[in-house]
């Protein structure tokens, strides 16, 4: 009878549940590494993105790393240019735009659904936001107050209770890498003190059980933001970034 030869112990063979579990696992490490990079600006837009090196610095083979790329790809994140390579996303005036309209629908809708919650656990988070934002402002911290701008979007959001509301928004947030973007609005003359009393204003009519105004300022409130941000960006070409760079 021929014998055959065990199988070393502890290595699962190719194709089989374990590889494609560990594959998988590779992947998705990957990709909420990558995306998370991105999100915070550490790689800015335009960066040139690797396989090869991703795969050296994460310990992996190049598949799952390409893998990963294909799926940040259908989130926005990345672009991936056939024979040219993969690289950061740069959103173009017109995207910006247009991922703000999406964004003003959202907040608008989530404003509304808290005003009729009445008091719960989220408005509580405001509230202390609020009071830590005024702070910012007064002494004029940005970074500070741009974390706190948010996390009070964040509250909003959450305090919905609506998780298809939630997930849509996450999403587009990934699109907007929304970190990097708060920042240029924010360097506008004024526009800190002048969000932080609109923050104020929204919360009250939440709190006034006010769905209709709650829902119409804070779509204003947006409007703003994406008139001070677009005011912060240079004006250049028709693919022009928010880095400067055309694409």
């Amino acid at each position: 009878m021929k014998r055959t030869k065990p199988e070393p112990k502890g290595e699962p063979k190719s194709g089989s549940p374990r590889s494609e579990a560990g594959a998988g696992s590779m992947q998705a490490t990957v990709i909420a590494e990558m995306r998370g990079r991105i999100i915070r600006g550490d790689v800015e837009p335009g960066t040139s993105l690797s396989e090869a090196a991703l795969a050296e610095e994460f310990g992996v083979s190049r598949t799952p790393v390409r893998e990963a790329l294909k799926q940040l790809q259908t989130e926005g994140l990345v672009e991936i240019r056939p024979r040219v390579g993969t690289f950061v996303t740069i959103p173009s005036r017109r995207e910006i735009t247009e991922l703000f309209e999406m964004k003003e629908l959202l907040e608008g809708a989530a404003a509304r659904l808290l005003a009729q919650r009445g008091r719960v656990p989220e408005i509580d988070s405001m509230e202390r936001n609020l009071r830590e934002a005024d702070a910012a402002v007064e002494r004029d911290d940005r970074e500070r107050y741009a974390a706190l701008v948010q996390e009070f979007h964040d509250l909003l959001i959450a305090g919905s209770d609506n998780s298809k509301l939630q997930a849509h928004y996450r999403i587009l947030m990934n699109q907007l890498a929304y970190s990097r973007l708060v920042n240029t609005s924010l360097s506008q003359p004024g526009r800190a003190s002048q969000s932080d009393r609109e923050h104020h204003l929204v919360l009250e009519l939440i709190l006034e059980k006010d769905g209709d105004s709650a829902e119409r300022v804070m779509r204003e409130h947006v409007r703003a933001s994406r008139r001070a941000l677009l005011a912060g960006l240079p004006v250049g070409g028709r693919r022009e970034g928010f880095d400067g760079t055309a694409s």
